[in-house]
């Protein structure tokens, strides 16, 4: 990537954070910030990827780009439907397990912005364990269907949502559990906003800065990094929103590379979808190989 436009380089990532928190900050308890956040900074991401994209090769055409808004509104529905499920099932319960464990420790005294990051990092880390299981043992890879998430060859702001709806189970996990447990309130919101910021900023194929801010949270270099179609650094940065963790358990990689996927060709959607139980021939990043 080539920095050719300096103030996209330097100023966008920060300039978005800052913008999201701020809007949130107006008014924690608005239901719908966390939409207009997600629609609001995929135009933003996806208006400069069509003008300035880093990777012209990587520009989607409008057939493709429809097609993908599509499925990332189907599944945004069920991620929606899966986290009341979880709601349902865990709230009651994990109230009593904090309850019991003299768990309410939560710092509500403290002030909302870093309640925020303290859910951000605190699920993030949970998170980081989840992804690097994905990639380190065949059972998890297959049944979250996490190949389906690296199997496009270009990415862009957009493929924040676009992973098989099994592995929705999974995302939404580790910020639940920490909200849920410790009670956490308004800031677990702002976190959730926070965090659909990140992930969108990570696959956009935009050239952006990656130095400074990329010592906490992750860059879209970092994150292309792990879309590598090379086992060994696909294998590497799984902080998908928060890169420190990766800093501190030694899998952070700073390299750029050029061809994601999971291998030399990108499957169907269908096939996509039936890779927890069928993986493509050429299939190179799954751990232990691929199987049908």
């Amino acid at each position: 990537m080539t920095n050719d436009h300096p103030l996209l380089y330097w100023c966008l990532q920060p300039l978005l954070l800052v913008s999201v928190l701020a809007l949130w900050l107006t008014d924690p308890t608005r239901e719908e910030s966390y939409l207009l956040t997600i629609v609001g900074v995929q135009v933003i991401l996806g208006v400069i990827e069509h003008y300035f994209p880093a990777r012209p090769t990587w520009t989607t055409r409008a057939k493709e780009k429809v097609r993908n808004v599509l499925f990332v509104f189907v599944l945004s529905i069920i991620a929606v439907i899966i986290g009341e499920f979880y709601r349902d099932v865990l709230s009651h319960p994990l109230a009593n397990f904090r309850q019991s464990l003299g768990l309410d420790i939560w710092p509500h005294d403290w002030p909302l912005l870093a309640q925020l990051f303290l859910v951000f990092f605190t699920s993030e880390f949970i998170w980081y364990w989840m992804h690097r299981a994905e990639h380190r043992w065949k059972i998890v890879w297959r049944l979250s269907g996490h190949g389906a998430h690296h199997a496009f060859k270009k990415l862009g702001a957009l493929n924040f949502g676009l992973n098989h709806p099994a592995e929705y189970f999974l995302i939404l996990l580790p910020s639940l559990l920490v909200e849920l447990i410790f009670g956490v309130g308004a800031a677990a919101a702002g976190a959730a906003i926070f965090t659909v910021t990140q992930t969108s900023i990570v696959h956009a194929n935009i050239a952006m800065n990656s130095r400074g801010i990329g010592w906490l949270f992750t860059t879209n270099k970092h994150h292309i990094c792990h879309h590598s179609s090379v086992l060994e650094e696909s294998n590497m940065n799984y902080g998908c929103s928060a890169i420190v963790w990766d800093r501190v358990f030694m899998t952070f990689l700073n390299r750029t590379v050029e061809d994601a996927g999971t291998g030399p060709t990108e499957p169907t959607m269908w096939q996509k979808f039936l890779m927890p139980v069928k993986e493509p021939d050429d299939t190179s990043i799954a751990p232990g190989g691929h199987s049908a």
